[in-house]
């Protein structure tokens, strides 16, 4: 088969827009020919439950699955009798881009909460957990946090920590979507046993695609009696890959050493080289008019264009708007984001905003 598509072509869209890390493309080969029990009981997904054990702890289980929206699904679904419900920021993925499949698929209500930057506090909590056996109510059972979260902003391992205690303290469990847990662990200078395990949170869904991995994430359980029946809510939610030896393959090779790490921290420098090169343009007056609307800690950058910049920058980058009423954009980097394409799409900002 030929390649369709231009191999240079850079955009600051989504993380999801890089292709396959080469570590992971090999992972895969290496895992193929041969056959292998299905449905995980291989190899591969065996090797993947020591791996995951070194970063979260030995009495953890991880389940394989294709994507974040399905790892969200099967996780809460299983934390969750079905009348349950949980507290989630209002911008949060499970709430605003996942299609309504928690509520549709899940069959849970999502109890949101507005938030500044993205983050849950406990006096936030509060003010969604009540009606506790009240039966015209969907009933509080989870807590679900997203790190980094939607804005880019991060939870400390002492907040995660002061929600998972908050709470348990209510009778409810703490989930965490963590599609960019990578990235918050490099920003923050800490393990992911630390953030999670270690913090109180009970079930996590562990990202690997938007870090390099073709399609591959994990629902990892801590607290065994947090989510009863999750081999069973992931086979009906059709979640459960028959030749799963290679969704494991490629978490393995992202975990097993230090290319997750590896991976993530590059990202954020290629993120943190964009803002630097920009503000360095607004300090100097060869860029106009950008502004920034949270700090910078991960992958991504939000900033408001003037009007019509947007437009010009798409001509040659692909960005989505954030919200497009007010000209805020999203710009995101990846594993394979280059000084190059970072320093060129800064030199297209310039030419838009003052050319």
């Amino acid at each position: 088969m030929k390649t369709e598509h231009d191999l240079n072509e850079r955009g600051f869209a989504s993380d999801n827009y890089a292709g396959v890390h080469p570590d992971v493309m090999a992972a895969l080969v290496a895992a193929n020919g041969g056959h292998q029990v299905a449905y995980g009981a291989d190899v591969y997904t065996a090797r993947l439950q020591e791996v995951m054990a070194r970063h979260f702890g030995d009495d953890i289980e991880a389940f394989p699955v294709f994507n974040g929206t399905g790892a969200n699904v099967v996780g809460l679904q299983a934390m969750l009798p079905r009348w349950g419900a949980v507290i989630a920021a209002t911008t949060a993925h499970i709430n605003v881009d996942e299609g309504g499949a928690p509520e549709r698929v899940g069959g849970f209500k999502i109890l949101n909460v507005v938030t500044p930057d993205g983050k849950l506090t406990p006096e936030l909590v509060d003010t969604e957990a009540w009606g506790f056996g009240d039966e015209h109510r969907a009933q509080p059972g989870v807590v679900s946090i997203t790190q980094s979260t939607e804005l880019g902003t991060l939870y400390t391992v002492k907040e995660i920590k002061e929600l998972a205690d908050h709470a348990h303290s209510l009778g409810l469990k703490l989930h965490l979507d963590g599609s960019r847990l990578s990235n918050a662990a490099a920003a923050l200078g800490v393990s992911l046993r630390e953030m999670t395990t270690d913090a109180g949170v009970d079930v996590l869904s562990l990202g690997g695609t938007k870090n390099g991995a073709m399609l591959a994430e994990a629902v990892v359980v801590m607290n065994p009696e947090a989510a009863e029946g999750l081999p069973y809510v992931r086979k009906y939610t059709m979640q459960l890959s028959s030749k799963m030896r290679f969704v494991a393959a490629q978490l393995i090779a992202l975990y097993e050493g230090e290319l997750w790490l590896e991976n993530a921290r590059h990202a954020n420098a290629m993120a943190r080289r964009l803002r630097d090169g920009v503000e360095a343009g607004l300090a100097d007056g060869s860029i106009k008019g950008v502004e920034f609307t949270q700090d910078t800690y991960v992958n991504g950058n939000f900033a408001v264009l003037p009007e019509g910049v947007a437009d010009v920058l798409r001509e040659k980058f692909r960005f989505y708007d954030w919200d497009a009423a007010r000209r805020e954009v999203r710009w995101m980097c990846s594993f394979d984001t280059s000084e190059t394409d970072v320093d060129a799409f800064v030199a297209a900002i310039a030419e838009a905003t003052t050319g």
